[in-house]
């Protein structure tokens, strides 16, 4: 546990987002545990007792980002939690909080924007907005993935959707790096 009692806990499952979320929360004086998945996760809440968590709504395996939320909420209540995710929706983001998530927030979220989230009063009629618009690179960027994803990761149709050469599409997810 940190000196100042914060221990965030982070159910991610790509490793590399999770490390450079965690370095960032490190520096801001929480103490950091990392899970891939529920079952990582419920096996660390065996050790530990989170104040905070942010938990991707997308995981691989069986469980969800939800089922994750309702483990955890029902385990420790007073666990401020928010909800990452690639692929919002009005549905998720209910039932998100329904489960005990203070907050949803989609991605790209920094890691200022999870920290206000979690100083976010719940029922607030103000909430504060920020004036950081999505950039033209993130929004291509997010439709590119949202098609990989419709197209079960296959490229040439991916580029057939997305109306663009197949090789102008691999050049620009060898930029990025998808997993």
């Amino acid at each position: 546990m940190s000196e100042n009692g914060r221990q965030l806990l982070i159910v991610e499952d790509d490793a590399s987002f999770a490390k450079a979320l965690s370095r960032s929360f490190e520096r801001r004086g929480y103490s950091v545990i990392h899970a891939a998945n529920h079952d990582a996760m419920v096996a660390l809440l065996d050790m530990h007792q989170p104040t905070h968590a942010v938990i991707d709504m997308k995981l691989d395996g069986k469980a969800s980002g939800l089922t994750c939320v309702q483990t955890l909420h029902q385990r420790y209540p007073d666990t401020l939690i928010v909800v990452l995710t690639g692929f919002a929706s009005i549905n998720t983001a209910v039932e998100a909080v329904k489960l005990g998530a203070c907050q949803y927030l989609a991605k790209p979220s920094n890691t200022d924007d999870i920290e206000a989230a979690f100083n976010h009063v719940a029922g607030a009629a103000e909430p504060e907005i920020t004036a950081r618009p999505t950039s033209i690179k993130n929004l291509e960027w997010e439709r590119i993935h949202e098609m990989l994803v419709q197209t079960d990761f296959n490229i040439s149709e991916t580029a057939r959707r997305l109306g663009m050469h197949r090789r102008t599409l691999a050049r620009k997810l060898e930029k990025q790096r998808i997993k």
